[in-house]
């Protein structure tokens, strides 16, 4: 959840470092830090503030250290509060080495304690400080850098990467990668490393992404030998696109780095006149479901390809799973309805945190789809593995075709939403629901039960429920910015109900209105209402209530309507046109045009997300950055 950036090469390295956090910061930003060799002196120098990037970019403005090695980091707090001192980078006791890192060391405690008792002296709370003072105790024993690792690296337990620089080896760095994202971009003279690609998009289109539980050690290009002064052997050597790094795994064997292309574009990251990155990306949603299908349409007999399953094997499936967290388990929730109604098969959805620790049972024909948007989701993650070592078929559903998460299942999906910066999810979610919502009729039709025709229906209907998601944005926008976010910021919690496929909806709501605008609220089936949650009901506490186009599910939630108004309770309906029973019980309604029964959260969820902009707006919030909340969950 915390982004690593490093540079090593011809050029300064604070420019980039301070750059590629800022694109990143959106991991981490409880603090943040920098350091670098010095070249004057070969010492390390360092800059750390507490709180967001923009106090680490105006000290540095004060303190001008610089070098051609460099590291940086934005944290988000596990161990240790959000304060200066277990701000990264952190250092040995003679703080000769510097260690920048995510992800969590599982076994900091015992190495910590061991580590004191061999007179280390420690100065933050944090499990990263544990790292530098363990290579400081190995490296003296194997005066090289590639052994030292590998006993360090088999000390440490856990999910982690870090980067590390150190002054007796001052043309030189490491990165280590252990289930925890981390690649390295190849420039001409100079290598970038980073937890994410998008630090150094646009200096470079060639990136190696690390293996698990691999190392790399990386030089700096010497800077005064021209290429005129060079022998033709170093001349060669120095044209090599990897002359200046070496990979080994944890064992100590040397690897072949993988180079591939980098196929990520830092223009898109722009907000582009918008003042929130949340609120451009809530109107990229028609843009991006329209790119998704459009892709989907094209894919042809290429998607059993890509999903690694034959056309027979989809035909035959007995039941799917679908795994995720947060946003992209609300998403699978609403599937379970597509895949049920539409292709006939048993579906069951599964939050990735609680997956590994339950019994395991292995079906026949059985398809498990891990969902998130980063591809690099911890728990996610780790329940891919599992599966993958029982030998069930996985497919990764995500919107970063580079990600972890593609490279390890057996197959991918991928979603077409473009970068998404904005902790809070919107065109993921909304990309998500279409892709799944496509691949029920895909299966749909591989089993005899649709025709094409049925198919090109579908991609229709997803079509309009994209435009109806704008249409209502720009519909009640006014009226929301000018009143109603007002009105509903003064509430300090609230109740969110839905039925059927509108239930899970709900959820997503109460979570999009809670992580950014820090109002209490709740997500409910509305069928449990008098069950417990009508204790909760009255005039301080509103309840927004999601509306169904199936009209026994509709009749059922006029009646749990009909119950808060009994309690004087106030209704914020999303209801559909015609749905005059509703209409009439609510104190605020915002009405959306019919589409296809199953797409009705997809056509509410502009609408719904908006709202929650405009109440988080209203209360002065951090909307792109909400507290205590990283983008890229990836600590377990």
């Amino acid at each position: 959840m915390c982004s690593v950036v490093g540079y090593v090469g011809k050029n300064q390295s604070k420019a980039f470092v301070l750059e590629g956090l800022t694109r990143l910061e959106y991991r981490g930003y409880d603090s943040a830090g920098f350091a670098c060799i010095s070249p004057e002196s070969n010492r390390l120098a360092c800059v750390k503030s507490q709180g967001q990037l923009q106090n680490l970019l105006a000290k540095c403005k004060q303190m001008p250290v610089d070098g051609h090695l460099g590291i940086g980091h934005t944290r988000w707090s596990t161990h240790g509060a959000a304060t200066e001192a277990n701000a990264h980078p952190h250092f040995d006791c003679q703080k000769s080495i510097s260690v920048v890192h995510n992800g969590i060391i599982e076994n900091h405690h015992e190495l910590r304690e061991a580590l004191k008792k061999a007179g280390h002296i420690f100065v933050s709370d944090t499990d990263t400080e544990v790292i530098a003072h363990s290579l400081e105790a190995v490296l003296p024993i194997h005066k090289r850098i590639k052994p030292a690792m590998v006993e360090l690296v088999n000390k440490l337990e856990g999910a982690y990467a870090f980067v590390a620089i150190m002054q007796s080896f001052p043309d030189q760095m490491i990165a280590v990668r252990k289930r925890s994202p981390l690649c390295i971009g190849i420039g001409r003279d100079e290598l970038f490393v980073a937890s994410d690609p998008l630090a150094f998009a646009g200096r470079t289109k060639k990136v190696i992404y690390v293996p698990d539980e691999a190392f790399v050690i990386m030089k700096a290009a010497p800077r005064h030998v021209s290429d005129s002064q060079k022998s033709p052997l170093e001349l060669a050597l120095s044209s090599s696109e990897t002359a200046n790094l070496e990979l080994y795994s944890f064992s100590g064997t040397l690897l072949k780095p993988d180079i591939q292309e980098l196929d990520v574009d830092w223009t898109d990251t722009e907000k582009r006149g918008h003042e929130h990155f949340m609120l451009k990306e809530i109107y990229e949603q028609k843009g991006a479901i329209a790119s998704t299908v459009k892709y989907y349409q094209q894919l042809g007999n290429n998607l059993y390809k890509q999903m690694e399953l034959s056309k027979e094997q989809l035909k035959d499936l007995k039941s799917i799973k679908m795994v995720g967290c947060g946003t992209s388990w609300h998403a699978a929730r609403i599937a379970q309805f597509f895949f049920e109604e539409i292709a006939k098969v048993p579906t069951s959805i599964h939050l990735a945190s609680e997956f590994r620790y339950m019994p395991f049972f292995n079906y026949e024909n059985s398809l498990y789809i891990a969902i998130s948007q980063s591809g690099e989701t911890a728990d996610t993650l780790e329940v891919v593995r599992m599966i993958n070592d029982k030998e069930c078929t996985t497919v990764a559903l995500t919107n970063v075709p580079s990600s972890t998460m593609v490279r390890e299942a057996n197959g991918f999906l991928l979603t077409h939403a473009g970068p998404e910066i904005a902790v809070a999810s919107t065109k993921a979610f909304s990309t998500q629901v279409t892709v799944l919502f496509w691949l029920a009729h895909r299966i749909a039709l591989d089993k005899g039960l649709i025709t094409m025709r049925q198919l090109q229906v579908a991609e229709e209907d997803l079509l309009i429920a994209a435009e109806v998601l704008e249409n209502t944005i720009d519909t009640y926008r006014k009226e929301i910015s000018a009143t109603l976010a007002k009105k509903y910021a003064q509430f300090n919690r609230a109740i969110f109900l839905g039925r059927h496929i509108s239930y899970p909806f709900a959820l997503e709501a109460a979570l999009k209105l809670k992580e950014i605008s820090y109002i209490f609220a709740q997500g409910y089936p509305a069928g449990e209402l008098k069950h417990g949650p009508i204790a909760l009901v009255d005039s301080l506490t509103p309840v927004f209530l999601f509306s169904s186009l199936d009209p026994m599910i509709y009749q059922k939630l006029v009646a749990n309507a009909q119950e808060v108004k009994a309690r004087k309770g106030h209704i914020i309906a999303f209801a559909f046109e015609g749905q005059k029973e509703l209409i009439s019980l609510a104190d605020c309604v915002f009405m959306i045009p019919k589409v296809h029964p199953l797409l009705g959260p997809l056509a509410m969820t502009g609408l719904m997300q908006f709202l929650s902009y405009a109440i988080a707006k209203e209360l002065g919030c951090a909307i792109d950055k909400p507290r205590n909340l990283a983008k890229s969950v990836t600590v377990e």
